[in-house]
């Protein structure tokens, strides 16, 4: 059985950073296979996709999408120029159907016009040279920023933002020589570096502006390299994300990619990354990978460059996903050093030793901890729901989420533990099997999740099996990166009554399951002898919904305890994605509340608050989300060298309380503990807030004791 059937079981679909695989070579650009492709999608995606939009519908949203990626910061295009393009805002359906593309062929004329004027503008501006100390400012949040009206606008644009590169790259380069003069004395601190201004050095401005005039010549060429098939690509792509965020049209070399990822060693970083607004964002870290093991790197960081261990940084802003990887990429034990824009624009440097996912530490793990009056809890820690589904086909035996936890469950029973934390923090799903079959080691049988398809049609999946593996009572913890099969086991246990959910304010809220297709399968042999690779459709095709009958899309998990996080402030999760489906409700399943062990919940929040406020780690977490928030409201950034300084300045005092907090995050708010003794783990969840919230409502009269109905 092919694995591509095994897909739509999976929720959450993960891509690393791997190399050494055979390189695929870009495809020529070839007008009838794209009104291929174009009917293809025309055809396949308002069928199959989940919410049945018509072409029609889509339309306005795949051209927004399209002009997104065309020019994402925009820098480079006029409003005039987008008045020309939205002239396709309705014509995008025609397109595909008829197959005369119009509107990915007038982009990339506009473009490279465009490109090309840019070009001839910073030449001018680097040759003219700034007033570092005149006070200029750029603002940074693309939604608060429209299109340049002129040239003459567009021109002073790019003059704010070479300037600002400029005096980045001159105060890197001053506490690059102040650290090595400092060499034969002691080691200066970030207290240390540029606290004042001092006296300007003319020799390394002119070394800051060569660097940044060479940088910016070779992005622009780069720029002016994409091929008219790489735009094709990115505008079917916008046709297919326009259906939902998770529905893609896949480029042979993105389709190819795929495959590996599901299959092969994996090699590199260990994240999956997204492309954002011209930026290179990371979207969760994999458990057991090298990132996760350095563990600096965090979910909505953005990478702005990257360096093997003593070359130069290379500048990826703008550059495309694929292109930016391949820098990432690199053989076993080699180190790669990215320089990451924290999310409250703090800057940081990580440095990063290429390796294989280790296997062991995506699996379950536990641990039993001890209350100050000598009670004994249990702690599992599920990473994902993993599964592989081609041991069976091949008559192997392999380890999958389920038996591991029903095993660690078995450990800690026989330890006599009197309550049981489960960890679902990070945890972004898997198999949809396993996360019935879960939620079952902790039920006496009954609905656990309801999965609608594209027709309508309603299918329950049930805990078939009336044995209860743990019956004790059950704290589940969840974050903003809990996706798909966590939501599912978590939202059961919530509904049941069984368990107490704490976290923030929702989790990711990702309640759908997508399907791949094979665009090259079921043609015509005389299609697939005359063109190449067409590459391949990932389509929504089914939504899940809880068995009180609402849906864990958009809104996610609600915690029955909500407490403060470090990334409050933070708009992440499906309801900040562009078109992701709404969410909406069924008619619940038919199931009996849990009656042993049941929650008090008029107690629970007043008794929680309570011990939050009191809370130290607690307390440094709301003052460190605080001044996250108030950072990320201030989006005009000073294009001046005094107010550069000064805000260095904040942003190192930010990033040292965040290493601060570190700790507190521990094994799960932003990162999996390092490889090591179990011991390692104990003592990073004695210092985790929130495990230890856990272990103070466990043994408290939030749990009360009824017989079994």
């Amino acid at each position: 059985m092919s694995y591509y059937r095994h897909l739509a079981s999976w929720l959450f679909i993960v891509l690393l950073s791997a190399p050494g695989y055979a390189k695929v070579m870009p495809v020529e650009f070839d007008t009838g296979r794209n009104r291929l492709i174009g009917y293809i999608l025309s055809h396949q995606l308002p069928a199959q996709h989940f919410a049945h939009k018509t072409l029609d519908d889509i339309s306005p949203a795949a051209f927004d999408l399209y002009i997104k990626q065309l020019d994402p910061r925009k820098r480079f295009l006029l409003q005039s120029d987008i008045q020309q393009l939205r002239i396709f805002t309705d014509r995008i359906d025609d397109e595909l159907r008829s197959g005369e593309f119009g509107l990915p062929d007038k982009g990339l004329i506009i473009l490279n016009a465009r490109i090309k004027e840019v070009e001839v503008m910073a030449r001018e501006l680097m040759d003219k040279g700034f007033d570092h100390d005149r006070k200029d400012f750029l603002q940074a949040d693309i939604k608060k920023l429209d299109y340049a009206s002129s040239k003459d606008e567009l021109s002073d644009r790019w003059r704010r933002v070479l300037k600002l590169q400029a005096i980045e790259t001159y105060l890197d380069l001053l506490e690059q020589e102040q650290k090595e003069g400092s060499q034969e004395g002691d080691e200066p601190g970030p207290e240390d570096i540029l606290t004042a201004p001092p006296l300007f050095d003319q020799d390394i401005w002119n070394k800051a502006l060569d660097k940044v005039k060479t940088r910016n010549e070779n992005y622009l060429q780069r720029l002016l390299k994409e091929t008219r098939q790489e735009h094709y690509n990115r505008y079917f792509d916008a046709v297919a994300r326009a259906f939902d965020p998770h529905s893609n049209y896949m480029a042979p070399t993105s389709k190819q990619d795929f495959d590996i990822h599901m299959r092969g060693t994996l090699e590199g970083i260990g994240a999956l990354l997204r492309e954002d607004e011209g930026h290179i964002k990371v979207v969760r870290i994999i458990p057991g990978s090298a990132a996760m093991r350095q563990g600096d790197l965090q979910a909505e960081d953005t990478i702005l460059s990257v360096a093997e261990s003593e070359g130069e940084p290379i500048d990826i802003t703008d550059m495309r996903i694929r292109e930016a990887v391949s820098y990432i990429r690199g053989p076993k034990g080699t180190e790669v050093v990215l320089t990451v824009q924290k999310p409250d624009s703090s800057k940081k440097t990580i440095p990063i030793v290429r390796d294989v996912v280790q296997i062991e530490e995506t699996y379950v793990k536990s641990e039993t901890l001890v209350d100050n009056n000598g009670k004994k809890i249990g702690y599992i820690k599920i990473p994902s729901f993993y599964r592989d589904f081609t041991a069976k086909e091949n008559n192997n035996n392999a380890r999958n989420v389920t038996s591991d936890t029903a095993k660690e469950l078995h450990r800690l029973k026989n330890e006599k533990i009197g309550g049981l934390i489960l960890d679902l923090r990070n945890n972004g799903g898997g198999s949809l099997a396993d996360a019935v079959d879960v939620s079952g080691l902790f039920l006496p049988g009954g609905p656990v999740v309801q999965v609608k398809n594209s027709t309508g049609k309603i299918r329950v999946l049930e805990d078939i099996d009336k044995n209860v593996q743990y019956d004790g009572p059950v704290i589940v913890l969840v974050n903003k990166f809990s996706a798909s099969a966590s939501e599912i086991l978590a939202a059961a246990l919530q509904d049941y009554g069984r368990a107490l959910v704490i976290g923030g304010e929702h989790t990711h809220g990702k309640g759908t399951v997508q399907s791949m297709v094979d665009m090259n399968r079921n043609l015509p042999l005389f299609h697939r002898k005359k063109y190449e690779d067409l590459g391949a459709l990932k389509i929504t095709i089914q939504q899940f919904y809880r068995i009180n009958g609402e849906s864990t899309q958009y809104k996610g998990i609600v915690p029955d305890v909500v407490v403060p996080t470090v990334f409050d402030y933070l708009k992440s999760g499906e309801k900040h994605q562009d078109y992701s489906l709404p969410w909406d409700q069924v008619d619940g399943a038919s199931y009996e509340k849990w009656r042993q062990n049941s929650l008090k919940e008029d107690y629970v929040s007043l008794l929680s608050s309570k011990w939050v406020k009191q809370n130290a780690e607690f307390k440094k977490i709301i003052q460190r989300t605080d001044k996250a928030q108030e950072r990320s409201e201030r989006t005009e950034i000073p294009v001046y060298l005094e107010g550069a300084m000064n805000e260095r300045q904040e942003l190192k005092a930010l990033s040292e309380l965040e290493d601060k907090l570190a700790h507190l995050n521990g094994t799960t708010e932003n990162q999996e503990p390092e490889s090591g003794t179990k011991k390692d783990l104990k003592e990073q969840l004695q210092k985790d807030p929130y495990v230890q919230l856990a272990i103070h409502l466990m043994f408290t009269p939030v749990f009360v004791s009824t017989t079994t109905k």
